[in-house]
C-alpha cells in the first residue's frame, strides 16, 4: 500500500514539476518533516515550491504521506480549493456596489480572480471568497477576455450573474513586462475594514499592511489641503496621493504618499479621472475622505526606496537559493550513502554465490571420490553374484528383526543381529517384492549440507495398509531437539515395512521437512499424510546409530 502511494506521488510530481532542483527540494522538505514532525514548517516550505495553481493538486498527493494524527491539522493549514462551480447574482445598481475587487485578464496571462471583498457587502454575503476565479459572467466565458472587457461585460446588465470556482491563490503582476507570480490568499488579503470595494487592475492592492481609513478635513480658514494627487497607470487605475507637504493639513490627519482615495463626500473615486477628482475635492470646504493606506506606495517610491526594496527582495531570493543548495547537498549525501549500501549488498551476494559454487564443487569431488572408493572395494572384496547396494545392506542390518518374539525385546542392538536373522529379513523382503529404502534418493536435493551432515539419510516408501502405528516424541522446542520415533507397534504398517525403528529421526513426510517442527506439528503432518489419498507414504529418516552396549543384548 505504502509503495503504491509513493509511486503515485512521484508520478504526480514528475507530471507537475519540470525543474529537477525543485523536485529535489520537495523530497528533502518531506524527509525533514518526517524527522522533525513540524507540520507548520512543512506547509510553509511546500508553499515555496507549490507556487502556482497548476501545482495545487500536489497538496492532495502529499496528504497520504502525512501521519493520521497530523492530517486534520494538515487540512487546516493547506489551501482549500474546489472543482465545483458556484453561481451568484449581484445587483449592479445597489448603492453599496458589488463589494468586490478583481485582478487579472488575458493580457496578464491568467484568469480573473477576486482579490478583495468588502466585509458585509453583496459579494461577501453571497458567499464569494478571495481567491475565487471567475469563469463566467452573464453566461459568457471570460477565459479570453481582457480586464477592461470583463468590466464592460459586468456593466451590460442590472443583475450580474457570476460563476466562480475557488482556487485559493491570487495572481501578482504590476506590469505586463513583469513575470507572473502567485500568492496564497493568507499571504495577500489586506484588512479592508468597512469601506467599499472597487474593480481594480492586477497590481497589488498594498499587501497585508494596507487598510482603509476615513479622515475628516475642514478647509475653512486654510490655504488648502497641502497635498497633490495623481492618476494611477493603466494596470493600476485610481486616484493616489502623490505628495504631502510637511506640517500641512493632510499631514496632520495622517495622509501619506501612496494612499489611494476611494471616496470623497460619498462620491466613488474608483472610476473617476484626474480632472473629475480635482473638481470634487474643490467643491466643498468640508471633506470626508476614505483612503486605502499605502495602496499605491510603490508608484511613488524614491530611487533610494526602490533600491532598498530591491535589496530586500534579492536577500530573500538568496536565502531561498541557499536553502535549496543545502537541500541538494543533503540529497546528494543520501544518494551516495544509498549507492554505497547497494554496492555493499551486491558484493555480499557475489561472495555468497562464489562460496556456494565452491561448496558445490567440493561436494561433487567428495561424491566422485566415494564412488571411486566404492567401486574399488567391490572389485577387491565383493562376491561373484551381483552385490547388494550399500544403502540396502545398511538398511537391512539396521532394521529390527521381523519375528514376533524378537519384537517384544527391548535394548537389542540393530547392528548385532546374527547372520541367520539378517538372512531371514532379506528373504521376507524379497517375498514382499519391494525394497525398504529407495536406492536412487539424493538427500542433497531436499536438504542443505548443514542439515544432514554426519547423518545416514534414507527414503522409505510405506504402503498404506491399516494403521501406521508409529509414535514420535521430541520436537525443536524439546531437549531432544528433533522428531524421533519413540515406539513402533506390532502388526502396524511401519512394523510390516521393517525399515524404521525406535530412535530413528524423521526428517520429512511426503516432501514436507520436519527438522524445525514442534511435536504437535509433526504429529499433525504424519496423520494428514496417512489419511489423505494415495497408496503410499514417503518418510525421510536419519537412521539412529547402532548401540554399543553388550549388556543390552539378549539372545534366545
Amino acid at each position: 500500500m505504502e509503495r503504491r502511494v509513493a509511486r503515485e506521488f512521484r508520478h504526480k510530481v514528475n507530471l507537475l514539476i519540470d525543474n529537477e532542483a525543485e523536485k529535489d527540494y520537495l523530497y528533502d522538505v518531506l524527509r525533514m518533516y518526517h524527522q522533525s514532525m513540524n507540520l507548520p514548517v512543512l506547509v510553509g516550505d511546500l508553499k515555496l515550491v507549490i507556487n502556482e495553481p497548476s501545482r495545487l493538486p500536489l497538496f492532495d498527493a502529499i496528504r497520504p504521506l502525512i501521519p493520521l494524527k497530523h492530517q486534520v491539522e494538515y487540512d487546516q493549514l493547506t489551501p482549500k480549493r474546489s472543482r465545483k462551480l458556484k453561481e451568484v447574482r449581484l445587483d449592479r445598481l445597489d448603492p453599496e456596489g458589488l463589494g468586490l475587487s478583481v485582478r487579472g485578464g488575458v493580457e496578464f496571462s491568467c484568469g480573473l480572480f477576486i482579490s478583495q471583498l468588502v466585509k458585509g457587502g453583496q459579494a461577501d454575503n453571497a458567499g464569494l471568497q478571495v481567491g475565487d476565479e471567475i469563469v463566467r459572467i452573464n453566461g459568457y466565458s471570460i477565459s479570453s477576455c481582457t480586464h477592461e472587457e470583463v468590466i464592460n461585460l459586468i456593466r451590460t446588465k442590472k443583475i450580474v450573474s457570476i460563476k466562480v470556482r475557488h482556487v485559493g491563490m491570487i495572481p501578482v503582476k504590476s506590469s505586463p513586462d513583469e513575470p507572473l507570480k502567485w500568492q496564497y490568499v493568507d499571504q495577500f488579503v489586506s484588512e479592508c475594514g468597512e469601506g467599499k470595494g472597487s474593480v481594480a487592475g492586477l497590481a497589488s492592492s498594498g499587501g497585508r499592511d494596507s487598510k482603509e481609513k476615513k479622515v475628516f478635513i475642514s478647509l475653512i480658514g486654510t490655504k488648502g489641503m497641502g497635498c497633490s494627487i495623481s492618476s494611477g497607470p493603466t494596470q493600476k487605475p485610481g486616484i493616489f496621493i502623490s505628495n504631502v507637504k510637511p506640517d500641512s493639513l493632510s499631514a496632520e490627519v495622517g495622509l501619506e504618499v501612496g494612499d489611494q482615495i476611494v471616496e470623497v463626500n460619498g462620491v466613488d473615486f474608483s472610476n473617476v479621472d484626474h480632472k473629475e477628482a480635482v473638481r470634487v475635492l474643490k467643491s466643498s470646504r468640508t471633506l470626508t475622505i476614505s483612503v486605502v493606506a499605502g495602496a499605491g506606495k510603490e508608484l511613488f517610491m524614491t530611487e533610494e526606496e526602490r533600491q532598498r526594496e530591491a535589496r530586500l527582495r534579492e536577500l530573500e531570493r538568496q536565502e531561498l537559493m541557499h536553502q535549496k543548495r543545502l537541500a541538494l547537498e543533503t540529497n546528494k549525501i543520501i544518494k551516495e550513502q544509498q549507492e554505497k549500501e547497494r554496492l555493499r549488498k551486491l558484493e555480499i551476494s557475489q561472495k555468497a554465490a562464489e562460496e556456494e559454487e565452491r561448496y558445490r564443487r567440493e561436494i561433487e569431488q567428495i561424491t566422485a571420490e566415494e564412488e571411486k572408493f566404492k567401486k574399488e572395494w567391490e572389485e577387491d572384496w565383493g562376491p561373484k553374484e551381483p552385490p547388494k547396494s550399500l544403502k540396502t545392506v545398511t538398511a537391512e542390518v539396521h532394521s529390527p528383526p521381523r519375528s514376533k518374539h524378537k519384537k517384544d525385546l527391548k535394548g537389542v542392538a540393530h547392528d548385532q543381529l546374527e547372520t541367520d536373522d539378517v538372512d531371514e529379513v532379506n528373504m521376507k523382503q524379497d517375498k514382499q517384492g519391494f525394497q525398504k529404502y529407495v536406492e536412487d534418493f539424493d538427500p542433497y536435493s531436499m536438504f542443505t549440507p548443514d542439515q544432514i551432515i554426519g547423518k545416514d539419510v534414507r527414503l522409505l516408501r510405506i504402503k498404506k495398509e491399516g494403521s501406521l502405528d508409529l509414535a514420535v516424541e521430541g520436537g525443536i522446542d524439546s531437549p531432544i531437539g528433533k522428531i524421533v520415533v519413540s515406539a513402533i507397534y506390532e502388526d502396524g504398517a511401519a512394523d510390516k515395512h521393517g525399515g524404521i525403528v525406535k530412535g530413528d529421526e524423521i526428517l520429512a513426510v511426503n516432501g514436507k521437512i520436519l527438522i524445525d517442527s514442534k511435536l504437535a506439528e509433526a504429529q499433525a503432518t504424519l496423520a494428514k499424510a496417512w489419511n489423505m489419498g494415495g497408496d503410499w507414504i514417503d518418510l525421510v529418516i536419519a537412521a539412529s546409530p547402532p548401540k554399543e552396549y553388550d549388556d543390552e543384548m539378549t539372545f534366545f
